[in-house]
């Protein structure tokens, strides 16, 4: 890459913009509708324990080299895959070409997640307005209103005559899809520092302070101490279960959004003195701390509310049906409701902008665009796709989390710890650190590769969507 690209890149303003904007794309769905009840599950304690070591080694492995990856290359997946390999043999091609895979995945990652943000949009405007409230606690009512948004299919004929039965734009759906589409590329448009920075500074400090709010009012709530039972609840021999720890593991990983492809080009974007071990930990950490938060809002409010937490599974069912249920019968209710689905909002809009900055940027590096023509035709792409897969979100996501996620995360991770020189890879880690990182990174990346593998070979559906 020329230095007068490298000059004219656009890139983070800030260290805190930086780990916002990482944040943001780490703190998704999986935090919301699928953490609470895996915490809740394998016993509050017994899941958490293993939960944060496993955190704490992807985080100062895997976050650390997609950081790295990206950063030393000014660039994504595909020429931060081609340098390695360039680097080893003198031939970038073959990188770049398995540069493509992660960059794949963050593609139909993203158009899944269009389909789920269509659905947060709608409640979350269902919730001002107060139609969300006014279902009242009726499980028929609020199922039935779900199942409309988010419908099923047996065939493409099915899929076709329901997304035209109502109009181009399909079962009422297709709007909010589109809104939460646009919304997403508007911000993409405006650029890394003045769009997705400037968005996270934001959305991310007031998604926190609401989540804090909700907490704290669910903590007064009867039956409150029925949940907090569940989470601080240990059973040693639930530790030595494989299980906990495999669902553990795929919670943390997919948690932390590692996949090859949106930790990649946040770090390409990184100038050559940042500290990126210390941003991989505030990442890890700010992470876990809005996992818990989710955690402490949602278990006790299921306690309060009466449900028996068997009856509750991971899943879109506990955001978009339960948890209506739960707020419409709280005191107060329909504010709670209005200030839980706008924090969801805020989180899901952050990892969609996340997920689509991987194709964006590589239209823009592979065909030398400029970002607003980028953003429209990774936005058509989307659109066009997201509206077509609608009855199979759940059977999409499903292959996408179970074997292209950890594909990728392998396959960064395998260029950065095997194919880059052992010297190379320390030396772009250690740039910037005020605290060298050792010669035990490496086999410590070897560990995690391991790992990767492993979740491929088991099949693991990764936490639900970063």
């Amino acid at each position: 890459m020329s230095n007068e690209t490298l000059q004219t890149r656009d890139g983070f303003k800030s260290q805190w913009g930086f780990i916002l904007a990482c944040i943001g794309s780490a703190v998704g769905m999986g935090n919301i509708w699928r953490f609470p009840i895996m915490v809740a599950k394998y016993g509050g304690m017994t899941f958490l324990l293993p939960y944060f070591l496993i955190v704490v080694l992807v985080g100062s492995s895997g976050v650390i080299e997609e950081f790295a990856l990206g950063r030393r290359a000014q660039a994504g997946p595909i020429d931060a895959f081609g340098s390695c390999t360039e680097a080893r043999t003198g031939n970038k091609k073959l990188g770049q070409a398995i540069g493509l895979i992660p960059i794949v995945g963050a593609l139909m990652l993203a158009i899944g997640y269009t389909v789920v943000m269509s659905w947060i949009f709608k409640y979350a405007f269902m919730s001002i307005t107060g139609g969300l409230y006014a279902m009242g606690t009726d499980m028929g009512t609020i199922g039935g209103t779900f199942g409309g948004a988010a419908p099923e299919a047996a065939t493409l004929g099915e899929a076709l005559s329901m997304m035209f039965s109502n109009g181009i734009f399909g079962i009422g759906n297709g709007v909010w899809l589109l809104i939460g589409l646009v919304v997403a590329l508007i911000i993409m448009a405006m650029g890394v520092a003045n769009g997705i920075e400037v968005a996270n500074k934001i959305m991310m400090p007031v998604l926190f302070g609401l989540f804090v709010i909700l907490a704290v009012y669910i903590a007064f709530q009867p039956g409150a101490s029925d949940g907090y039972k569940f989470l601080f609840t240990l059973d040693p021999k639930g530790l030595l279960s494989f299980e906990v720890w495999v669902f553990a593991f795929g919670q943390a990983f997919f948690s932390l959004s590692v996949a090859g492809n949106g930790s990649v080009i946040y770090g390409s974007y990184l100038p050559k003195n940042e500290n990126i071990p210390n941003s991989a930990l505030r990442v890890a950490f700010f992470d876990t701390v809005a996992a818990l938060l989710a955690a402490f809002v949602i278990i006790p409010a299921i306690g309060a509310s009466g449900f028996a937490m068997s009856d509750v599974t991971p899943g879109p069912g506990l955001m978009f049906v339960y948890l209506v249920n739960i707020l419409n019968g709280m005191p107060g209710g329909r504010v709670i409701g209005v200030i839980f689905y706008v924090a969801v909002l805020f989180a899901g809009l952050s990892s969609i902008v996340n997920l689509y900055e991987a194709p964006v940027a590589t239209m823009q590096e592979q065909f030398k665009l400029k970002r607003g023509p980028a953003v429209a035709i990774i936005g058509v792409v989307g659109a066009v796709v997201a509206l077509l897969i609608q009855p199979w979100t759940s059977q999409w996501m499903d292959v996408v989390s179970i074997y292209i996620c950890p594909l990728g995360a392998a396959l960064a991770a395998i260029m950065f710890f095997v194919v880059l020189p052992r010297e190379k890879a320390l030396e772009e880690v250690n740039r910037g650190a005020k605290k060298p990182i050792g010669s035990w990174f490496i086999p410590l990346g070897y560990g995690f590769i391991v790992l990767c593998i492993a979740a491929l070979i088991l099949g693991v559906k990764f936490g639900g969507i970063g």
